[in-house]
């Protein structure tokens, strides 16, 4: 795979945000948008105002629809394959706060067939990513959505209602758009062909449900935005709106990388990792510091290439002033890579202990959040 390359299945290289915007028509979050967001909210979500969530699609025009008063609401999801790593939760975190800020309904599609159907791993059975959909389910209640305004689905028990929409979609989506926007292969089986038209159906569920058209706001990894420039034009020619996208950045491996990836047990950290594994990994990790210590606090580093602070920066600090203290210190040579990662690993810790204790106190509700045929 070229360096660089970005498919909802693999980001490998140096990813070039800039460059992907143009190519695909993404525009950035305007400075516009970000203060009629505190207008409304009162505030911005640091994950917006870091950068993080970067571009967007019709945003302008969904927040000129919310101004007239129609209501809208939000999707996300997730495809299991593994164990939820801390970077899966960014859109969750997005969502829920958009959630609480616009006092509005989130859908959150689990398709429990999407990754059966990609990777080649034969230990991934649909029996085991309908197990792990599950868990992902909990993983993200814990993050404390509202209960009577969430709701969650996985695609094989809520099929009945998403596959009447998706065959609708799938009309309009030819074999030759799938094949040129995902490179998919001759040999590509056809549920991964079809997938793209069942990811498409929560973007207009609501409009369907209402027998009116509701906006759809969808937070997202850049990864994922290939299945919405396929599938917008086929909601719209359904007669529905298309959904506003807003797109995030990859939150780096510990190894430097562009992108934490759950296949990589040593550069990412799993939601299920106890305390030593969580410091053994970020006592590995790679910083923007120099070799040695001497050179370090001669010269400095750049926070821009450690994924320490960018761990902070994602997540792990929401204070900025506490934050720009850090990025500054790496700098500048006065903070150093044993106390930085020691930090990092405290604080990662005590969130996913909290985290897990959230988990297991909603295991009885599970039933509450779910959407079912």
């Amino acid at each position: 795979m070229p360096q660089g390359s970005v498919t909802p299945y693999d980001v490998e290289g140096t990813v070039d945000y800039e460059a992907t915007m143009h190519k695909f028509g993404i525009e950035p979050i305007s400075e516009e948008a970000r203060k009629r967001i505190i207008d409304h909210a009162g505030s911005l979500h640091p994950l917006i105002s870091r950068n993080i969530y970067f571009g967007q699609r019709d945003l302008k025009w969904l927040l000129d629809e919310y101004d007239k008063g129609n209501e809208f609401y939000i999707y996300t999801g997730i495809a299991p394959s593994g164990s939820m790593t801390i970077a899966h939760l960014i859109p969750f975190m997005m969502a829920k706060w958009l959630q609480e800020k616009y006092d509005v309904d989130v859908l959150i599609q689990i398709p429990d067939e999407e990754k059966y159907l990609i990777k080649k791993d034969p230990k991934l059975t649909l029996e085991k990513t309908h197990e792990l959909a599950y868990d992902d389910a909990l993983n993200i209640m814990a993050l404390g959505f509202n209960q009577k305004k969430t709701r969650i689905f996985l695609d094989t028990e809520y099929a009945g209602t998403l596959y009447r929409q998706a065959v609708r979609v799938s009309k309009y989506i030819t074999f030759s758009i799938i094949k040129d926007a995902f490179g998919f292969s001759n040999e590509a089986n056809i549920g991964s062909i079809f997938y793209t038209s069942m990811q498409a159906v929560p973007a207009f569920l609501k409009s369907v449900e209402a027998k009116k058209n509701v906006p759809c706001l969808i937070p997202l990894g850049l990864d994922q935005d290939v299945h919405f420039r396929v599938a917008r034009n086929a909601i719209e020619k359904l007669g529905y709106y298309k959904p506003a996208i807003i797109h995030s950045k990859f939150m780096p491996s510990l190894k430097g990388g562009a992108k934490m990836s759950s296949s990589d047990p040593d550069n990412t950290i799993y939601l299920a990792d106890d305390e030593a594994t969580v410091s053994k990994k970020v006592n590995k990790a790679i910083t923007g510091q120099q070799s040695t210590i001497e050179l370090q606090k001669k010269y400095g580093g750049d926070p821009e290439k450690c994924s320490v602070c960018q761990y902070y920066k994602f997540i792990f600090e929401p204070d900025d002033n506490k934050l720009m203290k850090i990025f500054e210190g790496e700098r500048k040579g006065t903070l150093l890579a044993g106390e930085h990662k020691a930090d990092l690993a405290k604080k990662i810790n005590e969130f996913l202990a909290s985290h897990r204790a959230k988990k297991e106190h909603l295991r009885s509700k599970v039933d509450d959040f779910m959407l079912k045929d």
